[in-house]
């Protein structure tokens, strides 16, 4: 059974750090790339993020990249999202999920987890 827990998910000054996890399990990160996703409350469902299966290669959308860095650990099968400089706007919910088209692009997607608040917030 495929399952994608996320965790890291906090309240944070602006300015501040936060590293969300998503343990995969039901298949391996070499096999498939998985996607960092968001949604702020209204507002509609916004990629950041991916890391392709076979070498790592990794794709960022605008908004994400110089903040935010995506990692893997294959032998634990997790893969991270590294937040830094975190802005008021970041404020949401974090998901991930299997994503095709990686590292080119954030395509259709799979398996989600649950999601993990991120509050940014003095």
């Amino acid at each position: 059974q495929v399952q994608l827990v996320e965790s890291g998910g906090g309240l944070v000054q602006p300015g501040g750090s936060l590293r969300l996890s998503c343990a995969v399990s039901g298949f391996t990160l070499d096999h498939y790339a998985i996607g960092w996703f968001r949604q702020a409350p209204g507002k509609e469902r916004e990629g950041l993020s991916c890391i392709s299966s076979n070498d790592g290669s990794t794709y960022y959308v605008d908004s994400a990249r110089g903040r935010f860095t995506i990692s893997r650990d294959n032998a634990k099968n997790t893969v991270y999202l590294q937040m830094n400089s975190l802005k008021p706007e970041d404020t949401a919910v974090y998901y991930c999920a299997e994503v095709l088209g990686c590292p080119n692009s954030l395509g259709k997607t799979f398996y989600w987890g649950q999601g993990t608040q991120v509050t940014v917030s003095s």
